[in-house]
């Protein structure tokens, strides 16, 4: 390639090939907006650590995640999207078309922009974690928490969204163990009040000052137990050497990481699209068009990187169907004009 070669231009970068990015170039490529989507260090996101979806429509006996994205990713390029590997590292935003820098130095040109990168639960990074991640490790009870009924569960964490999948599980587990480093939980008292319902009727148990030290099991046979960590002062995982820090077992069938998430949005720091303080993107919502817009004209937000509350892949795929049609009105609406239409479109505007 020779140096002085100018940046490949696109009309619509999607960046993120999970549900919404994906569900995002579906419709934009029916619309002849030529997507590229751009898969980043995760393809296929979060969904492709579930085993098995049993709540997305319209497949009654459940799919396997990864074969979800997979079929999705051949109806996009089956309309005609464009979907390579390519992490951005930058963005920039001051003037049009926008300029993406990727972590291999490429530059791409982009009319328009569909943020759909997703959000990276949090994990513990204790042994057994990874390798039974999907196979009794979770990170969704929502998604996964029907497939362990009657055993008994292990949910780690001490804020809100803790709390609801501590409460959500009941529904499936025999017994709910809450596993808090700390002595006090960081949930409003809503939720606190409700955990404490389901500890009253016998639900859940509450074991605070504990951490998770390992899970045991194989993907074969899932999960056989965990080994806990406690300690009467918090944080014993480092305290190890402390006699009153206690090791033991507990016979679980599930463990389910309810410590949040980190939206993959670092690339657009530096540039006008507004966002909270953990990276989440703030969006127009609202109920006509233009829901997913952000505060930079000709970017668009869709899925996890929005959403931070319902994080499921339906919702996703919604929010990137909305982002399609929000990019294809802005890129009509930002198309040149012909010379001679010119005069009428200003008559018009």
């Amino acid at each position: 390639m020779s140096e002085t070669q100018e940046p490949e231009h696109r009309r619509l970068v999607i960046t993120g090939s999970g549900i919404a990015g994906l569900t995002a170039a579906i419709y934009a490529a029916r619309s002849n907006n030529d997507p590229l989507v751009l898969e980043g260090d995760e393809p296929g996101g979060q969904l492709t650590l579930t085993t098995d979806v049993a709540n997305y429509p319209g497949f009654p006996d459940g799919i396997g995640g990864s074969e979800l994205v997979q079929r999705m990713k051949t109806q996009a390029k089956n309309f005609g999207a464009d979907v390579r590997h390519g992490v951005v590292e930058d963005v920039d935003d001051s003037g049009r078309p926008f300029e993406l820098t990727l972590n291999s130095g490429e530059s791409l040109i982009a009319d328009a922009v569909i943020v759909a990168s997703g959000a990276s639960a949090r994990t513990l990074g204790v042994p057994g974690e990874d390798d039974l991640m999907g196979y009794g490790v979770s990170t969704c009870a929502t998604c996964d928490g029907a497939f362990f009924r009657d055993e008994e569960m292990v949910v780690v964490g001490g804020g809100d969204a803790a709390m609801e999948e501590a409460s959500f599980l009941t529904k499936f587990a025999s017994k709910v163990h809450l596993i808090h480093r700390r002595e006090a939980f960081r949930a409003e008292d809503y939720w606190i009040d409700r955990l404490e319902e389901h500890v009253e009727a016998g639900e859940v148990e509450v074991r605070k000052n504990t951490e998770l030290d390992e899970i045991h099991g194989t993907p074969e046979g899932g999960i056989d137990g965990v080994s806990l960590l406690t300690h009467p002062d918090g944080r014993p995982s480092e305290k190890r050497d402390d006699p009153d820090t206690e090791k033991y077992d507990l016979d679980v069938g599930a463990v389910f990481l309810a410590i949040g998430h980190t939206p993959n949005t670092s690339y657009l720091q530096g540039t006008g699209v507004e966002m909270d303080a953990t990276g989440y993107l703030h969006t127009e919502g609202g109920t006509g068009g233009g829901q997913t817009r952000t505060g930079v004209p000709g970017i668009f937000g869709a899925g996890d990187v929005v959403d931070s509350h319902y994080q499921q892949a339906v919702t996703a795929g919604g929010m990137g169907a909305k982002a399609a049609l929000d990019a294809d009105d802005y890129l009509e609406t930002h198309d040149e004009p012909a010379p001679e239409a010119e005069a009428a479109f200003a008559d018009d505007d």
